[in-house]
């Protein structure tokens, strides 16, 4: 990072948005639900941090030293054995103001929630598609691209020619694929499914359901909308509209 870059995030907040789908036995949980609430406090961190079986989810902001500690604290937990292994996929960005109000880490049956016990993304998912080579696969007309995320995400933004499953909640997902995507394949015929949600972490999980129940290639865009949003430029970009975000 340059002079330049490193004065202007001197005084910002900072953001990071982050999942891992990784098995944490009962010691590995309740040691972060008790540590987390006393890092955030000491070093003034809000956001909130899922926890359950399947691995982490969070959101959180403050100052980045204080940031990085919790994240650091957490990558520990997960793989204890080679920490410089990264286990986490993190999203950072910047902000002017804290965009939490307040610090929860909380236990769950799920890190994101389908409802459905068998799907396990660490044993079964899709392909990872890295934000720059996106285009490329969405523009093949063998590829039949999904939009995971609810009807009121998709209302204000998604990828052209992108299929809006109009669902109200991520639960609604494994009815929709078992009915509407079925009979969609069967009109389309496409080579392979590309999927798509705003951080990654929906769109991987159903890719392992799709996997599993026969939809045959399925992709997914690593780091989500907000990743490709990033790297890509404008002047090349897919999407079109806002992207609907978990904060202030």
């Amino acid at each position: 990072m340059s002079t330049t870059a490193r004065e202007s995030h001197a005084n910002k907040i900072l953001v990071a948005a982050f999942y891992a789908f990784r098995p944490l036995n009962d010691d590995q949980r309740e040691s972060l639900l008790a540590e987390l609430p006393t890092l955030a406090r000491e070093g003034e961190v809000v956001g909130s941090v899922l926890i359950a079986k399947e691995g982490v989810n969070g959101t959180i902001s403050g100052p980045k030293a204080a940031v990085e500690q919790v994240l650091a604290r957490i990558q520990e937990t997960l793989n204890p054995a080679n920490r410089q292994v990264e286990e986490l996929e993190v999203k950072r960005s910047w902000a002017n103001k804290q965009v939490f109000r307040r610090f929860k880490a909380r236990r769950k049956k799920e890190i994101v929630t389908m409802g459905v016990e068998s799907v396990d993304p660490r044993t079964s998912a899709g392909t990872y598609v890295q934000p720059e080579d996106w285009n490329a696969l969405v523009d093949d007309p063998d590829t039949l691209v999904i939009d995971t995320r609810n009807s009121y995400e998709t209302a204000i933004g998604t990828f052209d020619g992108a299929i809006d499953p109009n669902t109200e909640s991520f639960r609604d997902f494994p009815h929709w694929a078992d009915t509407r995507l079925r009979e969609v394949m069967q009109e389309k015929v496409p080579k392979r499914i590309a999927m798509f949600c705003t951080g990654g972490i929906r769109c991987e999980k159903a890719s392992s359901y799709l996997q599993d129940n026969g939809f045959g290639e399925v992709h997914h865009l690593r780091g989500g909308v907000l990743k490709y949003l990033e790297t890509v430029p404008e002047t090349d970009s897919r999407w079109r509209g806002e992207c609907f975000v978990f904060d202030q």
